[in-house]
């Protein structure tokens, strides 16, 4: 039977090689239409026989291109025409856009062979791309994604690279930012005062970088800050200069080779490596190692990732080096830099050379950071690679804006059944990352035509995203409490309705009470939450100067805990005698000491008195040393340091760390190894959890649990509680598509 039918396929469709793999799909099973864009994602019109229309339409479902991400498929019966062959016509605006946009895509196998083939016409052009690969997200102004659309419409194809565009057998057909040394983009280099370089600007590059310069390298998201990981003097100018002292950085290398002289590298980890998104992946360096100290210091992992730009594949490649720093180019706490006047001007004390290019950047958009976990990227920053994919909820809805929290801050609209979530921001700490929080709002509403019914807010009344709101609203808002966020997180992208017990552990959250949260353990719904358990309350001595100083947070612990036997935990900081005797009177007087159940305090306290970190230069810093020395310990033998008590009745029920606390004390001044008192800590925490978790269920016949907030970047505690779990018959999540921490919120 004879017939035609009209097809519209919504998703990620576009930029991505969709229509010419249809073309050729009508063209083999010899059908009759065509193809467009359109500002909703694709529309087709193909007519033939009624075996070939099937397979024509299974084809799409199952076998689409790699990049390609379908939503939704909607076909209809409409009368044939006469019409013979098959074409790709004009894109269509409408008055509405609901088609998604492809993140950005690492550099593909073919553009690379062609990058370093001597007889190719791009060799070495450092802005090859196809329809396989290459910038999207951080290019486009408006959709549908055609050139111009783009920053590439300035740059007018040369007839060899029009030649391509227009060849469907080609795989740069309507591949969007196309370009050669003849027509496109280019590079230029120059010094901090702003003089320019003659000759190759690569070769430029590498001989400035083997000779320990720091360079400013322009990227598809922004600048990045590059040097030479094998030279210390090199390494820690750039750290002093960026003011990032002691946080780790991030290691480019050239490929995979390579990359297993430092690391160990599993096979899952070597997938993640090597993916379209190319993320930092964070691997665990091997001893011995010929690299620069500052680029891990206390830490055992790197954060490595492989070059995803032809830029950098030409970099590594063609030099000596192999291994390069590659971190965002800021200072630190401020937005990466994205527009060439803005990085000489910013950067113009950090670095000593500049590799820009004319291609224009339209938002900012940092490497995405993961670990592994189930064989899964788990996200502790998501950004590019797999912004602006969105998240598919369960259910339609309203058009919702979600502001973020204060740190690792991020924003999400809905609409409809989809939530975009944006590119990482950072913290809310200065004017630059909130001008770039309002920046990403305005950007993301505008490309997706998305205007907020509702906005959601922290509880927390300082936090300059909760300011915003309260300032700039113009629909009605809502407050909703922190921890009760990262549980619904996890809820809404497994698609989970019912009751479920959560378990967010983090550093700081604002509480219903007004104190700090961050130790809880929720049952909820989707409607509402209660607070089963939480940890004991603890004075936040000094406020924000606590979470700076984690042995104000031990100190505070030895005053409630051993408030008889303090004297003697004393000798845990005998250089802080007179700090000790200010606290106590801060304590004692309850100035500027906000209580807090959070699980992250209790970390830096037990990393205080195990003597590995007094005070931190980063966020979350000795939590994370916590981690890396109790993962030091050899061997399943630990000091019994106790276990948690659970207090109270059916109301709310107290954790008391009290025992665990004086143990610890004890045990270090008899000579204890920390490594083993920090494994031994954390076996401790996940006993309490799996234990408390299974009496809720024998209460509640709640038998779903979800794991979320920061505290559960910390690898011994995720596996250790979901792997207990599942072995007790729980149905166990956490986040998978957004950050576990407060990006995912």
């Amino acid at each position: 039977m004879h017939k035609r039918i009209a097809i519209n396929v919504f998703g990620i469709v576009q930029g991505i090689g969709f229509r010419p793999f249809i073309y050729r799909l009508a063209n083999y099973l010899h059908l009759a239409g065509n193809i467009r864009n359109n500002s909703r994602g694709v529309y087709i019109e193909v007519q033939g026989e009624d075996e070939d229309l099937k397979t024509f339409l299974s084809t799409i479902k199952n076998n689409p291109p790699p990049l390609v991400q379908l939503t939704k498929i909607e076909t209809q019966i409409i009368s044939p025409i006469n019409e013979i062959g098959f074409t790709i016509i004009k894109s269509e605006k409408f008055d509405k856009n609901s088609t998604l946009i492809s993140p950005d895509i690492a550099m593909c196998f073919d553009c690379q062979e062609e990058l370093f083939n001597n007889y190719d016409r791009r060799y070495l052009y450092p802005f090859i791309n196809c329809t396989n690969c290459g910038p999207r997200f951080t290019i486009i102004s408006d959709i549908p994604y055609d050139r111009p659309n783009t920053s590439m419409e300035k740059f007018i194809m040369c007839q060899k690279c029009q030649a391509e565009y227009d060849d469907p057998d080609n795989r740069r057909f309507h591949a969007q930012p196309n370009a050669c040394p003849i027509c496109g983009p280019r590079l230029e280099m120059c010094d901090r005062d702003n003089n320019k370089l003659d000759g190759d600007q690569i070769t430029n590059t590498i001989k400035a970088l083997e000779k320990g310069f720091i360079i400013a390298i322009k990227g598809l998201g922004g600048f990045h800050l590059a040097v030479d990981a094998s030279n210390d003097p090199s390494v820690a100018r750039l750290r002093e200069r960026k003011h990032r002292f002691e946080k780790p950085l991030a290691l480019m290398v050239a490929d995979v080779k390579y990359a297993d002289k430092i690391a160990y590298i599993n096979d899952d980890e070597h997938i993640q490596l090597t993916s379209l998104q190319r993320p930092i992946v964070l691997c665990k360096r091997k001893p011995n190692q010929f690299l620069a100290k500052e680029i891990t210091l206390d830490n055992d992992y790197y954060g490595i990732i492989l070059p995803y730009s032809p830029l950098h594949s030409a970099i590594l490649k063609k030099g000596s080096l192999k291994y390069l720093i590659m971190t965002s180019a800021n200072i630190s706490e401020e937005p990466i830099c994205y527009k060439n006047t803005e990085c000489l001007e910013r950067m113009k004390d950090v670095a000593d050379y500049f590799l820009y290019n004319n291609r224009e950047i339209y938002t900012r958009c940092d490497d995405s950071v993961i670990r592994v976990f189930e064989k899964q990227p788990f996200f502790l920053r998501r950004s590019r690679g797999y912004v602006p994919r969105p998240v598919v909820l369960k259910k339609n809805g309203k058009s919702v804006l979600a502001v973020g929290g204060q740190l690792k801050n991020t924003i999400c609209l809905t609409k409809n059944n989809m939530a975009f979530l944006s590119q990482h921001i950072g913290d809310l700490e200065n004017l630059e990352t909130f001008s770039y929080f309002k920046e990403t709002i305005s950007y993301i509403s505008r490309l997706f035509e998305i205007n907020p019914e509702m906005i959601i807010h922290d509880l927390h009344p300082d936090y300059l995203s909760s300011q915003w709101v309260r300032e700039e609203a113009k629909v009605p808002t809502f407050g909703l409490q922190h921890h009760y966020a990262h549980i619904l997180s996890v809820m809404a992208e497994n698609g989970i309705e019912n009751s479920i017990i959560g378990i967010s552990l983090d550093g700081t959250g604002y509480g219903s009470d007004g104190n700090i949260w961050g130790g809880e353990i929720l049952i909820c719904n989707s409607k509402n939450f209660r607070r089963y358990a939480h940890f004991t309350y603890i004075p936040m001595p000094g406020g924000e100067q606590a979470i700076k100083n984690p042995w104000r947070m031990a100190y505070s612990n030895l005053m409630h805990y051993l408030p008889d036997e303090v004297k003697t935990a004393e000798k845990l900081f005998p250089a802080r005698k007179k700090e000790m005797k200010l606290l106590r009177q801060i304590i004692g007087n309850k100035i500027n000491s906000p209580l807090t159940s959070s699980c992250g305090r209790l970390f830096d306290a037990v990393a205080a008195i195990l003597g590995i970190r007094e005070e931190v230069t980063y966020e979350g810093q000795a939590a994370i040393l916590l981690e890396t020395t109790a993962e030091r310990c050899s061997g399943n033998s630990f000091p019994d340091i106790g276990e948690f008590k659970i207090k109270g009745d059916k109301n709310i029920f107290i954790i008391d760390p009290a025992e665990i606390i004086k143990r610890l004390v004890y045990l270090k001044l008899a000579g204890h190894s920390a490594e083993s008192l920090g494994r031994a800590f954390h076996i401790c925490l996940i006993e309490l959890f799996i234990n408390i978790v299974t009496m809720i269920r024998d209460e509640t016949q709640v038998n779903t649990v979800a794991l979320s907030g920061g505290c559960f970047q910390n690898m011994i505690l995720l596996s250790g509680i979901y792997t207990g779990l599942s072995k007790r018959g729980f149905e166990v999540y956490t986040n998978k598509e957004v950050p576990v921490n407060d990006g995912g919120i």
